[in-house]
């Protein structure tokens, strides 16, 4: 279900996805209005879940993660038991990053971040592989990201 958003709450939007350390009162300035209506507008779209938080975008090269690759998985069974059980199981390993669940040739993709190669084929091969419900698994290696946006256009 789509938020009901006026103008000034995308403009807030657009403002805090630009940069979210701002103060209220810059927003507000930002958006031209004052800051009190700015801070319960802000606080009206967390509490509707529009805002999920907030968090700095962190380089992973820098921290010592060299590899990104995804995984494509495909499980044995497909029942909502096995999927919310394989979902829960990625929240715990440290490599996956983000996970979703896919329609077509796939039931799971995975986003995965690894120190090296052998980091990564270890977790492929002794967790990921040896999962009881999982069928099958094809790995892609990243070259190189060429967008980074992070964003929702509004």
């Amino acid at each position: 279900m789509r938020a009901e958003l006026d103008a000034i709450d995308l403009k807030i939007l657009r403002e805090l996805q630009r940069e979210g350390r701002m103060t209220n009162v810059e927003l507000a300035e930002r958006v031209g209005i004052s800051a009190p209506p700015c801070l319960r507008r802000v606080r009206k779209l967390e509490e509707g879940g529009v805002i999920e938080g907030y968090h700095a975008m962190l380089n992973a090269r820098k921290l010592g993660y060299d590899l990104v690759a995804f995984c494509m998985v495909g499980l044995k069974h497909q029942s909502e038991v096995q999927l919310k059980a394989f979902a829960q199981a990625t929240s715990d390993w440290t490599v996956v990053r983000q996970a979703w669940i896919m329609s077509g040739e796939s039931d799971f993709l995975l986003h995965c971040a690894a120190e090296n190669l052998t980091q990564f084929q270890d977790f492929v091969i002794e967790v990921l592989t040896a999962h009881e419900n999982v069928d099958t698994v094809k790995t892609m290696l990243t070259i190189r990201q060429v967008k980074k946006s992070g964003m929702v256009e509004i």
